[in-house]
């Protein structure tokens, strides 16, 4: 055998093996520990190369590297003691840290914006977050209002839903707040839990911002997600294929699929307008027990998903180990591996064709030569 034919064959091989390897390879599983840290949210912070999680009873932010080592990136204790570190996100175009604080009964109220330089870590402002005073909580027997998420727009604008009360803040780049959406879609739709159950007043919950002009949000105790118009607030229900069970937390990927998660599922979705439609293309089964909160797109486009088991948390059990755990889309995966096997084809069948033509020009040769 020629040595260009055993390089083609030893060239197939590799490829063979290689195209095995991502069929069977194994998501990446993030092992972390903190005495009783018990995070909710969690960002990707695309300069550092590491994941920031929050707190459930720690004036603290930790950052988890992707080998799982754990360091404290802020600690700031003139904050509230106690209070509870919710939603993160990361303001790229000011190399800013962004987080949700909110204060559990039975402390005294607190709901604020705090905003941090990545560089120095220094706290650039701490905003209080307004209660509306034309629509109070309390007077529809319903709890205290509840920062929980935040997505930031090039601006450095920032934008907070509230949970129980059901509108969005808005923070400028100075940290001036105010209330920016109390939209009436938010209220179209009667809750689908019990009375009784947990969660039942978990309203809008995750929120990202879309380059194009928009806000998507979606509405845990519903199952609705809406488009709000970063200008003045006006949100539309997005029509669904299918309704979510429980979400919220909120990513979107660079080639515009949106990440849902909730403790139970991650949903992948896609819209070919501009999210005045969307479809629920597949969806991926998560531990229960894991209690899955946030979801964020990490290095290479990558899901992932945080373990942070908070219910633990909340009932009082003390706890050192949590994860983030990359997901996948079996639909995607499988399309990959398609046109893997696809591409494998079409060059032994290259190597097959040049094999006869050799074969045909050496019997050609040795009929010339005779």
């Amino acid at each position: 055998m020629s040595p260009i034919k055993t390089s083609f064959i030893s060239l197939l091989i590799i490829v063979s093996m290689d195209v095995a390897v991502a069929v069977a390879g194994k998501t990446h599983v993030i092992d972390f520990q903190w005495p009783n840290l018990y995070p909710e949210g969690m960002a990707w912070d695309l300069l550092a190369q590491h994941f920031i999680v929050g707190s459930l009873n720690h004036r603290t932010i930790h950052s988890v590297s992707d080998a799982g080592v754990v360091e404290t990136l802020i600690c700031d204790p003139a904050l509230p003691e106690n209070v509870t570190v919710l939603g993160l996100t990361v303001d790229f175009t000011k190399n800013r840290l962004l987080a949700c604080l909110h204060s559990v009964s039975p402390l005294p109220p607190f709901n604020a914006l705090v905003a941090y330089d990545l560089r120095t870590r220094r706290r650039l402002f701490l905003s209080l977050l307004p209660s509306d005073p034309d629509f109070p909580i309390a007077s529809i027997g319903r709890g205290r209002d509840v920062a929980n998420d935040v997505a930031v727009d090039f601006k450095g604008n920032a934008y907070v839903t509230n949970t129980v009360g059901n509108f969005i803040w808005k923070v400028n780049e100075e940290g001036e707040a105010w209330i920016f959406s109390r939209s009436p879609a938010f209220s179209r739709y009667p809750s689908v839990m019990g009375k009784n159950e947990p969660f039942n007043d978990c309203g809008l919950n995750g929120i990202a911002y879309v380059s194009k002009g928009y806000l998507l949000v979606v509405q845990s105790n519903t199952g609705k997600m809406f488009k709000v118009d970063e200008e003045n607030g006006k949100a539309r229900t997005v029509l669904l294929n299918q309704d979510l069970v429980m979400p919220d937390g909120i990513a979107i990927r660079r080639d515009g699929v949106v990440l849902v998660v909730s403790t139970q599922k991650l949903w992948f979705l896609k819209s070919d307008d501009s999210w005045g439609e969307g479809v629920v293309y597949d969806k991926t089964a998560l531990e229960e027990e894991g209690f899955a909160t946030s979801v964020v797109v990490g290095e290479e486009g990558r899901a992932y998903v945080l373990y942070g088991h908070v219910m633990e948390g909340i009932n009082g059990i003390e706890r050192e180990g949590f994860k983030i755990v990359e997901v996948r889309s079996e639909k995607e995966s499988g399309e990959e591996h398609v046109w893997i096997y696809v591409l494998l084809g079409l060059g032994l069948a290259y190597f097959l064709i040049w094999r006869f033509q050799m074969k045909q020009l050496v019997n050609n040769m040795d009929k010339k030569i005779n």
